[in-house]
């Protein structure tokens, strides 16, 4: 039986007919696997093509001869410098510098549109109206508007591609075009969260099961859950919001500092905190690790270094494509570096860890 308080994104009776799990997650049913498994859905993304409903995921138009100017004073990164047709990682942010949530902005000719996560929509959008006094713009919840599917792999370019009715070819990383998939009007991106090439496809949600079903008939398609969603986005190096950032990290912290431009033109919440923390460095860094055997770090498991408990694993799993097991953590600043060996508590048990450079993997042919 539903639990009430959970919404379904439109694809729910789709994922049921297909066998998925379903959990809850960030006040949505979610499938977190298909039949064929989490491993079976990574190495399909890997290898050819995995589909992801994350129609859950929070959009928010910003509109308005002021919508630049805001946006880049409450975010790190420099809207400013965003060209029409691109997309920009960024980091929303308190007074303190930390974060309140990780996004996209996207840059269209006459207005902004924010991505956020489905876990953070309240409490970025009163963060964000809490700030928007002062400047001559709007804010738009458009989220239960529209479906997201992620079509992720090394065949989804050609996959995507044959559905559209505009070129992709000269997409670059971090662009977008609008156009029709299976003749519905989309917002065609080439982003995602896997550490593979393919796009992100924003469309009207009545939409939905249409589009999704004009990409699964093209015959080389996995349905993909949560599960393999998170262990792609782990090796590939990618932060979660509740795992690896939180509203006790700055993006510094985080080894997010190239999403920090303190020198652009818009003065931005937590500037003064940040420029600091540039300065005089951090205390802690967020780290990748592995173990020489095969135990697997959670979400949770302590972290002791030098004898001393210093944290959490932040995420963990064993790598379905490297075969090790992986995880995240923060260190002290010093430690933090590739060769420092520390220890994570299992049970009780305490396994050595030993720092190794992030992403843990790189798509062939990626520098």
């Amino acid at each position: 039986m539903a639990t009430p308080s959970l919404k379904r994104t439109p694809l729910h009776d789709v994922h049921v007919t297909l066998g998925a799990k379903i959990v809850p997650f960030a006040g949505y049913e979610m499938p977190v696997q298909y039949p064929a498994g989490i491993t079976a859905e990574h190495k399909a993304v890997r290898e050819a093509c995995g589909l992801f409903d994350v129609s859950h995921m929070g959009e928010v138009l910003v509109k308005g001869p002021d919508a630049i100017r805001f946006v880049s004073s409450v975010t790190s990164n420099d809207v400013a410098a965003l060209r029409v047709g691109q997309v920009q990682y960024s980091t929303l942010l308190r007074a303190d510098g930390t974060i309140v949530d990780d996004l996209l902005v996207y840059r269209f000719p006459e207005h902004l549109m924010l991505v956020i996560n489905a876990s953070n929509r309240d409490k970025d959008l009163a963060h964000l109206r809490a700030h928007v006094a002062g400047f001559d713009c709007t804010l738009t919840d458009v989220s239960d508007d529209l479906a997201l599917l992620a079509v992720q792999g090394p065949k989804a370019p050609a996959i995507v591609s044959a559905l559209a009715d505009v070129p992709l070819d000269g997409i670059k990383y971090y662009w977008f075009t609008e156009g029709r998939v299976a003749g519905v009007p989309c917002i065609i991106s080439r982003t995602g969260y896997t550490g593979e090439l393919g796009f992100e496809l924003y469309f009207d949600q009545s939409q939905a099961a249409a589009v999704w079903q004009a990409v699964m008939a093209t015959g080389e398609v996995t349905p993909c859950g949560l599960g393999c969603r998170d262990t792609l986005r782990l090796e590939a190096g990618m932060c979660l919001y509740g795992h690896e950032l939180d509203d006790r990290t700055t993006p510094l912290e985080a080894g997010l500092s190239w999403l920090v431009k303190l020198g652009k033109a818009e003065p931005f919440l937590g500037k003064d905190v940040l420029l600091r923390q540039q300065q005089d460095g951090t205390d802690r860094l967020l780290v990748g690790f592995t173990f020489e055997e095969r135990a697997i770090p959670r979400h949770g498991y302590g972290v002791v270094y030098g004898g001393v408990p210093v944290g959490d694993v932040c995420s963990g799993t064993m790598s379905p494509t490297l075969g090790i097991p992986i995880g995240t953590c923060y260190l002290p600043t010093a430690a933090a570096v590739v060769g420092t060996t520390f220890e994570v508590d299992i049970r009780g048990k305490r396994v050595p860890a030993r720092v190794v450079a992030l992403p843990f993997y790189k798509r062939p042919g990626k520098t």
